[in-house]
């Protein structure tokens, strides 16, 4: 496993992280005991990057996240977010971020939690400078390490990058489908010193190129419930296309993809190959889907021709289709 450093402390993480929406909730049934053998195997593979919320199963990601760094102390960083949960969408007194913090701190078991990301928060909220006095109030405090924050747009990314100071991340949708950080946020997050972490980088498993039309979900999971944005931002499901747009594009994506290569270790290493992204968090639903996110990291950086396509294809064929705020 390959680490990429934070700039702003040169902390090293692995470049190939692990999203725990999954062990949470809204993927469908994960239970317990599969959720400990996913952490496990991401520890086994060299993972030391965990991305979690407050929200996701409603603490039950923190908690288990929580329950197995007491049994298996690790040099793990754990990401987590706040600001989706009670407090959504104008309630952020300091008070209420401070209680946010501790109740993660709790379920986390972490007297100082590494990083907390302001969680998709309206961005008239995000603007406001007492948010971040706040976070950086319970940093002094010695509650949290270091603050950033998980945007839904560029426009978000990018005032965050401009008027946030001490900012240390920004969490983002990033894949072969959604190519707009490329030029518009890329350079100023190099330039200042911030960290990019890639959420929904297989666009709720759609690069995996294994769907079909006969493909279904579960009730609870979120490609079936939130297909068209009813629950949240329709970004975060499916990377904005909908079904029938997205299985059309991953066939034209997938004639860039060596033949005897999985899809989805191909798109990981595309968005790897950009040294802006500090680390990449696929989910998993079970063991061997770790193994596979981690494969990417050892992968040979695509041929530029390559990336050349599939910017050519973005823009002809792709960014019209994206809903949402982008």
């Amino acid at each position: 496993m390959n680490t990429r450093k934070f700039s702003k402390d040169q902390c090293a993480v692995s470049e190939v992280g692990l999203g725990c929406w999954q062990i949470g909730g809204n993927w469908g049934e994960v239970s317990d005991t599969t959720a400990f053998e996913i952490l496990n195997s991401a520890v086994d593979e060299g993972i030391t990057f965990f991305d979690t919320a407050d929200v996701y199963g409603g603490g039950r990601s923190e908690r288990l996240i929580g329950e197995f760094l007491a049994q298996r102390p690790s040099s793990v960083f754990v990401a987590t977010k706040i600001g989706r949960g009670s407090m959504y969408p104008g309630d952020y007194s300091p008070a209420n971020l401070e209680s946010a913090v501790d109740a993660c701190r709790e379920r986390l078991q972490m007297d100082c939690l590494d990083l907390v990301q302001l969680h998709c928060i309206p961005f008239v909220e995000m603007q406001k400078p007492e948010m971040w006095n706040s976070l950086r109030a319970l940093r002094d405090a010695g509650k949290i390490q270091r603050f950033g924050a998980s945007v839904e747009s560029m426009e978000e990314a990018i005032w965050c990058v401009e008027h946030v100071e001490e900012l240390y991340s920004l969490q983002i949708i990033f894949n072969v489908i959604r190519q707009k950080p490329i030029a518009t946020l890329f350079p100023k997050a190099l330039a200042s010193g911030v960290g990019l972490i890639v959420r929904v980088p297989l666009a709720s498993g759609l690069l995996s190129g294994k769907w079909s039309r006969e493909t279904r979900f579960a009730d609870s999971d979120h490609r079936n419930f939130n297909k068209d944005g009813e629950a949240f931002n329709v970004g975060e499901t499916l990377a904005g296309l909908s079904f029938e747009d997205g299985l059309r594009v991953v066939d034209l994506i997938a004639h860039h993809c060596p033949p005897g290569t999985a899809m989805a270790q191909w798109a990981l290493r595309w968005i790897l190959d950009h040294p802006a992204v500090t680390t990449v968090i696929p989910g998993a639903s079970k063991p061997s889907q770790v193994r596979s996110n981690v494969s990417a990291s050892p992968m040979p950086a695509l041929p530029d021709v390559v990336h050349e396509a599939l910017a050519h294809l973005y823009e002809k064929e792709i960014k019209d289709l994206i809903r949402g705020p982008y």
